[in-house]
């Protein structure tokens, strides 16, 4: 049992500061570093800040671990549950009871002090019985279930103070590096906001996300309903042979999700455009093609209609910053012709459709000719669905828009979330590789790419949305973790990919496995690893 003590060691590389920031980890190729007596007689590494993507991770473990470290002190009989992430922060709330807006300024308050203090986070290895007993007499028993049948055999402790925990990844050295945060009241809980990569010096006023939030809370409730809100719940009930069941309950729960929305566009009678929008690997297809024939069953005949092909020619897309093309821009599509054609079908016209050759980078005529037919509604599926720029003269009353997301809320532990963006990831690697042969690598060193175009068009415009649809499945990382798990295991340290594969890999080998077999054809998660009834790989 060895443990090492950050001011041990005062490296060059812990004191290069970067405007206000201190450095939080070190890096050298694809591998990252904790900046402590792992860099010792290291002196190519280069010092990582919150501006980077796995720095900026660190900076939320490290700000986690001091909340709970600050929460022990002030309330050492409640139980604190760091749950999802909104507004550009992480919701938090207290088992059993509420907390005032004084004593969630007193818990602020307590966490400038723990930083103003500048305190060692001290990491020490401990075989995993040591590890399970710590869990036992600190009331973690989410966490005792989950890591008695991981499989390692031993754990590295961090330690703040009195407060002793286990996170899954790297930690800042020292409480003064991680100097920025605050605590907003909302709803039962608070929000703890904390800069982003892109601005990586400030913490943004937290701004509510209500229907976003309800559709958090519908989830739990659900979980609660099935009795598995967190992952070592999850894998006992699989041991106890209970898969089968748990899927048939998840994939029922989404089926009357989906049904109720469908009851209200049918409620609405005005509405005669449905608009679906989400970002990448939400399972927007799968999603459109059940919410149409739940619409059929409702007397209504569902057109899709695919805004791809109604891209604006190459030469006239814009540029980005770095000079490549911005496809996901509202201004890559000719928003003109489509409102045009859409008004047109919507008139009883018959309309003929273009078709966007990806080949050429030129816009077609297609030989597809449409017209509406009777109780017939438009079924429009992207990027740009709720951006009031689509369709701008078109009233409001005969739009319905929907927002669909991977939103997880099956989580680690109390302290440890899994984040949206890693349930997309795994998603988006699955299909990836099976269907367009990629690596999960390149999926890696893409997906920032796809989450810089998601943090501009989408998200902004959650709220616009008239009903939220989260797409997760609760057993559904059981199943890619076999799609996933040995290609990430391939990527090399010399990756820019590495770090974050490790920590992906660190999260699957967790879940109890899931066969393929027993996912039905028409689950959204057919569209990821195949044999989905409406995908056609």
């Amino acid at each position: 049992m060895t443990t090492q003590d950050p001011k041990e060691k005062k490296t060059e590389l812990a004191a290069r500061k970067k405007g206000t920031m201190w450095p939080i980890l070190a890096r050298r190729e694809g591998e990252y570093f904790e900046l402590n007596g792992e860099i010792r007689g290291r002196e190519d590494l280069i010092p990582i800040y919150q501006d980077d993507y796995v720095g900026n991770k660190a900076y939320e473990r490290t700000l986690s671990m001091i909340l709970n470290a600050a929460f022990q002190k002030r309330y050492p009989q409640d139980k604190l549950v760091i749950d999802h992430s909104i507004s550009k922060g992480l919701y938090c709330w207290v088992e059993g009871r509420v907390l005032s807006p004084q004593e969630i300024h007193e818990l602020w308050e307590e966490m400038k002090k723990l930083v103003r203090e500048d305190l060692p986070i001290l990491k020490e290895c401990v075989s995993l019985e040591e590890a399970l007993k710590l869990f036992r007499e600190n009331g973690q028993e989410e966490k005792r279930e989950l890591l008695a049948s991981s499989g390692l055999e031993e754990l590295k402790i961090y330690t703040l103070g009195t407060y002793s925990d286990y996170f899954y990844g790297k930690m800042a050295p020292r409480t003064g590096i991680v100097s920025l945060f605050n605590l907003t009241p909302y709803k039962s809980g608070f929000v703890m906001g904390y800069p982003t990569i892109q601005e990586p010096e400030k913490v943004h006023d937290f701004i509510p996300q209500d229907k976003l939030f309800g559709i958090f809370e519908e989830t739990a409730r659900w979980d609660e309903l099935i009795g598995v809100n967190y992952v070592g719940l999850l894998n006992e009930k699989i041991r106890q042979g209970e898969a089968r069941t748990l899927i048939n309950i998840t994939e029922a729960l989404h089926e009357k999700k989906i049904a109720y929305i469908a009851d209200e566009i049918k409620a609405r009678e005005d509405v005669r455009i449905i608009l679906i929008a989400g970002p990448s690997s939400s399972g927007k297809t799968s999603f459109a093609n059940r919410l149409g024939i739940q619409l059929r069953v409702n007397g209504l005949m569902p057109m899709a209609i695919g805004m791809d092909d109604y891209f604006l020619p190459r030469k006239m897309t814009p540029l980005k910053d770095d000079g490549t093309y911005d496809f996901e821009s509202p201004q890559a599509m000719d928003l003109e012709l489509f409102e045009t054609q859409m008004k047109a079908l919507l008139s009883g016209e018959e309309v003929q459709l273009p078709r966007f050759n990806f080949k050429t980078g030129m816009r077609e005529i297609s030989d597809r000719k449409v017209k509406l037919p009777p109780h017939g509604v438009l079924l429009i599926e992207g990027i740009h669905g709720l951006n009031p720029l689509l369709l701008a003269h078109v009233e409001r009353r005969l739009k319905f828009k929907i927002y669909i997301s991977a939103l997880t809320v099956l989580n680690l532990d109390r302290s440890n979330r899994i984040a949206t963006t890693d349930v997309r990831k795994l998603r988006r690697m699955a299909r990836d590789f099976l269907s367009r042969g990629y690596s999960p690598e390149e999926t890696l060193l893409f997906f920032p790419n796809v989450s810089q175009g998601e943090k501009k068009y989408i998200f902004p415009y959650q709220e616009e949305a008239d009903a939220m649809f989260n797409s997760t499945l609760l057993y559904e990382l059981s199943v890619l973790k076999k799609h996933t798990l040995p290609e990430l295991k391939k990527i090399p340290k010399s990756s820019s990919a590495f770090e974050e594969a490790r920590r992906l890999i660190t999260i699957l080998r967790l879940f109890e496995d899931i066969g393929d077999d027993l996912v039905p054809t028409n689950s959204l998660l057919r569209e990821f690893i195949g044999g989905s009834q409406f995908y056609d790989y």
